[in-house]
């Protein structure tokens, strides 16, 4: 077992990945049940936040002293997947900024392709919230971290439904210092490359295309 990884096995959250693995959730029931899964995960991957501040504020009976969120996280998408997952997590987080990874593996060349890298400026230091829902192979998932700490970021916390036994073994090879938060170990990858049993190809069946 690896020390950085995290399964929630929230009843709550199994229930509504049930209606992603099923291949006649509709295209916008799809994209709903993802936002509401997303959500929750972040919550729960920002549970022990270790950057807090304390100030004053009035409430209407008495001043009191509140904790806040100190450094709150760059939350980036690998597009195009991740970016319901990161439009939830920015529901959650609405004062974070974001930032937004296109990068696929090309089979044809057998190595990942980046095609789109936008960070808000001065993200050394900062932690980040990476989105991306289904982890397979984690080509592009190691990419993107090296992309990311070229920039010398924070911690990076990832947020993926899905991922495979192999997968996390890759990413922990090249970068042990990152968490992930997932809801499931899949099984295998088929032929084609789609996690077993999984829920097919998430940017398809999120965007109705093939």
């Amino acid at each position: 077992m690896h020390p950085n990884y995290f399964e929630i096995k929230h009843p709550l959250l199994q229930h509504k990945l049930s209606f992603l693995r099923d291949k006649e959730t509709s295209s916008s029931e799809f994209r709903r049940k993802t936002k509401d899964i997303a959500l929750l995960m972040s919550y729960e991957a920002l549970r022990n936040w270790p950057d807090l501040q304390t100030v004053e504020i009035e409430t209407p009976i008495a001043k009191t002293k509140v904790q806040k969120m100190a450094n709150p996280p760059v939350v980036v998408s690998i597009m195009r997947a991740g970016n319901p997952v990161q439009e939830a997590a920015l529901d959650l987080l609405p004062f974070a900024a974001a930032g937004h990874i296109g990068i696929y593996r090309d089979k044809f060349i057998k190595n990942t392709v980046e095609y789109y890298f936008k960070l808000p400026e001065n993200v050394k230091n900062r932690p980040i919230l990476l989105c991306d829902p289904l982890i397979a192979t984690a080509d592009t998932m190691v990419a993107a971290l090296d992309r990311l700490k070229n920039y010398e970021t924070g911690k990076i916390r990832i947020i993926a439904l899905l991922v495979t036994e192999s997968a996390l073994d890759r990413i922990f090879h090249f970068h042990p210092d990152v968490e992930i938060y997932a809801l499931n170990r899949e099984e295998r990858l088929n032929e084609m490359g789609y996690l077993v049993p999984g829920l097919g190809d998430a940017g398809d069946r999120l965007f109705e295309t093939k």
